[in-house]
């Protein structure tokens, strides 16, 4: 994202409040954002000690709560 591209509001003494960012850069931090809690969700899983469950035996649990 370009520096120049944002706008800052500002409070009477002229200290900036809040930046304007343009909708395009600001989709781009909302994907990059998306993906880091996806990294932080898989490496949250992967610390967790599970046995593996097949993935019949998962469908199976899953269909059966859902029929609860």
């Amino acid at each position: 994202m370009n520096i120049e591209a944002l706008e800052f509001l500002t409070d009477h003494a002229g200290r900036k409040t809040a930046a304007v960012v343009p909708l395009s850069a600001w989709r781009k931090v909302l994907e990059s954002l998306e993906e880091l809690d996806d990294i932080r969700a898989y490496d949250r899983a992967k610390r967790r000690k599970s046995d593996s469950v097949p993935l019949a035996a998962a469908l199976a649990r899953i269909n059966a709560r859902k029929a609860n």
